[in-house]
């Protein structure tokens, strides 16, 4: 510990132990204090006990005495979900093999601060409305991913700091919430003191904010941001603004926390929040449960908010009690809680910040959001509207020019356009929300009492995020009426609020095949058109409760606060009033079956798994075996040929454009998680390699495997390369080859001009790379050759994982867009300033050379947010720079 952070000790004692922490009393002044909000005070004590050396600079711009500056924030802990961690420990073993090989120590190369994989993100919806649906899909689950899971058990023998739960426990910000989560960390100094300080991480998901719910400071960051943190690197970030949220009065009865959070990404989709930190305060907060605080802060990535923080205070005193933390952790949390000004109190002034909303909880009423964008809420009345004028063009489902009725006998009636196919109660954002859970169970059982079915057409599914959910569900005898709704258990994981949500009935596929406009209702986080479900045009987010009620219905063209969704066995109509249970009855449920036994039970068993990860052997070793034939696991490509040195020049010459893209391309765009259809250049090629057609699984499942990934790159049938114009080849993206002479899938084109050594560059419109984070749509981009990214705007972790991979993250300056160049794709750019970037905004010129001789400058912006970023650049992103760091530590001098 420095001088610096020695100046802020102080010392306490809780149940006899003694503890010293820095005194963020000692760093302020009360008047100063106070004003602070509280995720910068966490911040703060970050930086003073982690980076002092930054501390002066960072503490006058918390103040408003000093100028906008970096902020070296070092978590204690990070967590991984499988899709991002396999590339991550696939890169652990392949720079231990480059340390090797430059003379380095190879087991140097090790986690430095706690990691923890969830494995969440790999089962697949492929058995559902059966009593055995989980063990049927955890079967598929093993019998397609053992190799990886293999893998991931000699991570575990092989790396310290390393710990895994196991496939069918949880999501990983559920178990983040319910096992993890400490609020208050206790570590030890560099002179032995025990030292207790806030509990801050990050995670390698965009959705990771849903743990600002509880007082606990974290983000998503890219899975390359990820490794470097947990190698010891800081996570640097712009010293923040701070949007308060002021929140009054409470939500009406009937209101769910779906509504309060879908009508907050609603008001701040419409802000400038990307990059911000959101807080919450305001006399109306204490009103709101720790799991509606859960279900808001969730959906932080939908607008762009690095967090959406909820200050610590009684209600989550409560949850550490209620989720069955120990008493001595609970101690710990008040002793630190009382002597630090962290504890939220509504007789205390409320912080000040940068900007404001006015939040009145009485003004929130139901809703859905859809058909594609999560910031898209509908009043229930208004959804069947929406989906005729956005996904039908305005036209009335059932007549007119697009009238189209499909007629499957076993179904007994016709369905159109607007039908719903898939209703999945999945996700964390919902399934951690106890009262939300036990609704939707009770107007499940209203339902079954009246003789009420799903539609035979509705594929149904309840994957909740954290086995606890099934128990207090069992334990409130609601398994058994959802059951009668086809909602049986399938898996306990993302599954289709990730696009794991398997094929569609039979007859629905085939309809869809011919045409039909079908819809998925979920309760997730994100409906990007085709992201649930290739051949499913539309989605709607919506409460567990109305999932229930929209597989009742089996359509969106209805309004369910005035129309019947059925009728009952006499023939009566049945409305969704008469099926919804009433505040004070969830509230008796909740009170009875959510007990801290059951998260303790589970807690006790997080680290277990089923028998089929318990039946999973490895061995443990320096350096991992890589097999030449395997399809899941191949030594990345993107750690071939690095030097001892990185390159003298970020310059860019004679590049060339490879894709010209529209708005809103996101991460399911450029790196898709879903099926690999067998006809695809990466279903050739595993087929090439002995694979069952009905095992290739999912993109989301090969990250590990370069070859199937890059083959895999912008196929999303979205993804349209406007430099073609009108005469677009085939789904996914194509481009011209190098010769301007063919146009071809875009892995082949790209091999084309990477043949030449050819520079590429992709051109792209707003909120390019927003969705999911995730680390292969920066790789994919890097390893097919492109240098830099030039839009209008980049989302920020896309953004972050851009430069971790070494490409140049270029804006448009306002006002600007790839339009104004008129390209033809025969043109060559050349770029100047890219070796003389600051952190802040930096000018660089774009020279256009076109074919015919003539040549276009253009002015374009790259912000570059902390040194850090500007090293990464300089050595070809993040991994050479780790892998030169350590070969320089631990290098043995030559004789």
């Amino acid at each position: 510990m420095t001088e610096t952070a020695r100046d802020f000790i102080n010392h306490l004692q809780i149940d006899g132990t003694p503890y010293a922490y820095i005194d963020l009393n000692k760093m302020f002044s009360p008047q100063q204090l106070s004003k602070l909000p509280y995720s910068i005070r966490i911040l703060l004590e970050n930086v003073a006990r982690c980076s002092p050396q930054a501390l002066p600079s960072v503490m006058a711009r918390a103040i408003g005495e000093g100028p906008d500056c970096e902020v070296p924030f070092q978590p204690n802990r990070l967590m991984f979900h499988d899709t991002t961690c396999l590339p991550a420990l696939a890169d652990f073993a392949g720079m231990r093999d480059v340390v090797a090989e430059l003379g380095g120590d190879p087991q140097a190369m090790n986690p430095l601060i706690p990691a923890v994989l969830t494995i969440d993100h790999s089962v697949i919806v492929e058995h559902y409305a059966e009593a055995d649906a989980v063990e049927q899909n955890l079967d598929i689950d093993f019998r397609r991913n053992s190799e990886r899971y293999r893998f991931i058990k000699w991570a575990q023998k092989s790396l310290d700091n390393f710990g895994v739960i196991p496939p069918g426990t949880g999501i990983i910000h559920q178990m983040n919430m319910e096992a993890l989560a400490q609020v208050v960390w206790e570590s030890r100094s560099e002179d032995g003191q025990r030292l207790l300080h806030p509990d801050d991480m990050v995670a390698t998901d965009s959705h990771t904010p849903m743990i600002n719910a509880i007082g606990v400071l974290g983000w998503g960051v890219g899975g390359l941001e990820g490794q470097a943190a947990m190698v010891g690197e800081p996570v640097p970030i712009s010293f923040p603004k701070v949007v308060g949220i002021r929140v009054t009065n409470a939500l009406r009865p009937g209101v769910t926390a779906t509504d309060l959070s879908l009508h907050v990404a609603e008001i701040l989709r419409k802000r400038s929040v990307v990059g911000k930190f959101v807080e919450f305060t305001g006399p109306g907060l204490s009103s709101l449960s720790w799991a509606a605080r859960g279900t808001v802060s969730n959906m932080a990535p939908e607008y762009g908010a690095t967090v959406v923080f909820f200050p610590f205070d009684d209600e989550t005193l409560a949850y550490l009690k209620l989720s069955g933390r120990s008493e001595s952790l609970c101690n710990r949390v008040v002793g630190y809680m009382r002597a630090q000004p962290l504890w939220r109190r509504d007789a205390l002034p409320e912080p000040r910040f940068d900007e404001w909303i006015e939040l009145d909880l009485d003004s929130i009423e139901p809703s859905v959001a859809g058909p594609h964008q999560p910031h898209q809420r509908r009043k229930l009345s208004d959804a069947a509207a929406s989906f005729r004028n956005e996904v039908m063009g305005g036209a009335n489902l059932i007549a007119g020019p697009v009238e189209q009725t499909f007629f499957e006998p076993s179904f007994k009636e016709p369905i159109t356009h607007g039908a719903v196919v898939m209703s999945a109660i999945t996700s964390c954002t919902n399934t951690a929300n106890p009262s939300q859970m036990i609704q939707a169970g009770l107007l499940a059982r209203k339902a079954r009492q009246l003789g009420l079915h799903r539609k035979p057409w509705v594929k149904t599914s309840l994957s909740p995020g954290s086995r606890v959910v099934a128990d207090y569900l069992a334990d409130a005898d609601l398994l058994e009426d959802f059951r009668a709704l086809g909602f049986d258990l399938a898996g306990f994981g993302c599954m289709t609020c990730i696009g794991n949500s398997g094929s569609l009935q039979t007859q629905v596929e085939q309809f869809a095949d011919q045409g039909l406009k079908g819809v998925v209702v979920l309760s997730g986080n994100r409906n990007f058109e085709g992201r649930v479900n290739p051949k499913v045009p539309a989605g709607y987010l919506a409460s567990p409760a109305l999932c229930v009620a929209y597989a009742i219905a089996g359509t969106i063209d209805i309004d369910l606060e005035s129309q019947a969704l059925a009728t009952d066995r006499e023939g009566s109509p049945v409305y969704l009033r008469d099926l919804m249970p009433s505040d004070a009855e969830i509230a008796a449920q909740v009170v009875k079956v959510v007990k801290p036994e059951f998260f303790q039970q589970r807690l006790a068993k997080v680290w277990d798994g089923t028998h089929h990860w318990q039946s999973l052997s490895a061995e443990g070793s320096v350096q991992f075996p890589w097999s030449p034939d395997s399809t899941y696991l191949r030594r990345p490509q993107y750690l071939a040929d690095i030097s001892a040195e990185p390159k003298s020049s970020l310059a860019i010459r004679a590049a060339r454009t490879l894709l010209v893209l529209g708005d809103n391309v996101t991460t399911d765009h450029i790196s898709p998680a879903y099926s690999i259809p067998a006809d695809s250049l990466a279903g050739q090629w595993l087929l090439e390699r002995g694979e069952h057609p009905e095992d290739l699984n999912q993109y989301s499942t090969r990250r590990s495997n370069h070859e199937v990934m890059l083959r895999g790159a912008f196929t999303n049938k979205a993804v349209k390369n406007r430099l073609l114009g009108d005469s677009h080849p085939g789904l996914g993206a194509w481009a011209w080859n190098a010769d301007h002479t063919q146009c071809l899938p875009l892995f082949e084109a790209a091999q084309s001009y990477a043949s030449q050594h050819t520079p590429m560059l992709v051109f792209a419109g707003i909120n390019y790379g927003a969705g999911s984070s995730r680390d292969w749509a920066a790789k994919a981009q890097a390893l097919l050759g492109v240098k830099a990214v030039v839009a209008r705007s980049i989302e920020r972790i896309h953004r972050s994982n851009l430069i971790g991979m070494g490409v140049i993250p270029l804006q448009f300056m306002p006002g600007q867009s790839v339009d104004d160049l008129a390209l033809q794709g025969d043109e060559r750019f050349d770029f100047f300033g890219l070796d003389d970037l600051d952190v802040g905004d930096n000018p660089v010129s774009m020279v256009m050379q076109r074919a015919n001789g003539e040549s276009l400058q253009v002015s374009l912006n790259v912000r570059i947010d902390s040194l850090q970023e500007i090293r990464y650049l300089v050595n070809g992103g993040v991994l050479p720079f780790v892998i030169r760091k350590v070969v320089q530590r631990t290098q043995r001098p030559v004789i």
